[in-house]
């Protein structure tokens, strides 16, 4: 299974958009500063997340979020947007979120 997902900085409500294998392990790596991009826009939480059978898949997909097209899509269904990132933008949260929760406390 492989996931692409939306972090979004409490700093600065930037968001910064990736794919994995691991998603608890990489989200974790994010939470304690490992990656350099995210490091200097701590702290993150996760936003949003979408899983697929295929490496090629999430990397699609990762990739259109990055584009103009994405960027609209992502507007027009309200996954980016100005309100809080406590709840799943679909209206619930995921089994994920919750373990995230347990990663940073």
């Amino acid at each position: 299974m492989y996931f692409v997902y939306i972090l979004k900085s409490k700093k600065d409500g930037t968001y910064y958009y990736g794919s994995t294998a691991n998603l608890l392990t990489r989200i974790e790596q994010h939470i304690r500063g490992k990656i350099k991009y995210t490091k200097g826009h701590l702290p993150y939480q996760l936003y949003y997340y979408e899983k697929y059978k295929s490496r090629a898949e999430a990397k699609k997909r990762e990739k259109f979020f990055k584009t103009v097209d994405g960027y609209m899509w992502l507007k027009e269904n309200k996954i980016t947007d100005r309100r809080s990132c406590r709840r799943h933008p679909y209206g619930r949260t995921p089994p994920l979120f919750r373990q995230i929760k347990l990663l940073i406390r």
